[in-house]
């Protein structure tokens, strides 16, 4: 073989590695895209946040199974605290989580408090898209606020079913308290300040984790709650109504960022479907399934789904 043709051998041979090479590198490339989507319906996947207590972690899973009933592929970064989980957000180590409207106005956007449901909605929606380019979806009706509970005992015998009621009937009444909420700006404070003094026939100071337990074993009459906990699913305890809206509205709603709801709207179809389903006594009973008879929350959310949003 003469040096021409050997020349174009190896000019040949060099030339099929190179494409060989460059082929390889493409196909790496492509399956570590495929990695992040779902090779059979191209959808992407959809990194599923929560805070870390039972109900959102509830409601984060019942969004997380809706997404995969529809092709998508999840990744569930829950139990995230409080204080990072917008951060997280911001960052884009999750895409969306369930919030609450009130906690958006008044922790986040730093606004002083509202109490119309609709008005705190449209603004943090507002605010979150402009500040953030974040969306917050459709809200439930379900609203986790602040709240006092009294026993049934007691709201039957003194006829006591608003805080108005309890302010008149307040000599007869045993108060649990935290401590804090006697000095804290949004508790004690101001309920005085809007429907006037509180004179208790007597005030004691529970753990917070106790207060149903007192109000059993009737050592107590009324204490401070929040208005969705698992327990209110027990006949003996009543929420009062804030007749006087001393206590911003928190409504539930997924905030997402606004890049990965554009890239995929039917997202929110999908998660404003489940919304819908959640009001106070459904969320209530769901609490409960979890903090009282001690199921996993991920089976609480599948079983909810499965009975009321599967097709």
């Amino acid at each position: 073989m003469n040096k021409k043709i050997k020349s174009i051998v190896i000019i040949s041979i060099l030339t099929t590695l190179v494409a060989v090479s460059v082929l390889t590198g493409c196909s790496k490339k492509s399956t570590f895209k495929d990695a992040k989507t779902n090779v059979l319906n191209g959808k992407p996947t959809i990194k599923v946040g929560s805070k870390d207590f039972t109900e959102s972690l509830i409601l984060g899973e019942l969004y997380a199974v809706a997404l995969e009933k529809e092709g998508y592929t999840i990744e569930r970064k829950f139990n995230l605290s409080s204080a990072v989980v917008h951060t997280s957000l911001i960052n884009g180590d999750i895409d969306f989580y369930p919030e609450y409207t009130g906690t958006g106005l008044i922790s986040i956007l730093k606004q002083e408090p509202k109490f119309d449901s609709k008005e705190v909605y449209d603004e943090v929606a507002a605010k979150y898209k402009e500040k953030f380019k974040l969306i917050w979806l459709e809200p439930s009706s379900a609203n986790d606020g602040q709240g006092l509970v009294i026993s049934k005992k007691a709201s039957d015998q003194y006829n006591i079913h608003t805080i108005s009621d309890l302010q008149k009937n307040a000599g007869k009444i045993r108060f649990a308290s935290q401590g804090e909420f006697n000095e804290r700006t949004d508790g004690l404070p101001a309920l005085i300040k809007t429907y006037g003094d509180f004179k208790f026939k007597n005030e004691k100071i529970y753990d917070n984790g106790l207060k149903y337990d007192v109000l059993h074993n009737d050592k107590a009459d009324v204490a401070v709650a929040y208005t969705t906990e698992g327990q209110l699913s027990k006949g003996e305890f009543v929420i009062l109504e804030d007749d006087k809206h001393v206590w911003p509205p928190y409504n539930i709603a997924p905030v997402i960022k606004q890049d990965i709801l554009e890239a995929n709207p039917d997202i929110k179809d999908i998660l404003n479907k489940v919304t819908k389903k959640i009001d106070n006594k459904t969320i209530i009973k769901l609490n409960a399934e979890v903090d009282i008879d001690k199921k996993e929350y991920t089976e609480v959310a599948k079983n909810f789904y499965e009975s009321n949003l599967e097709k």
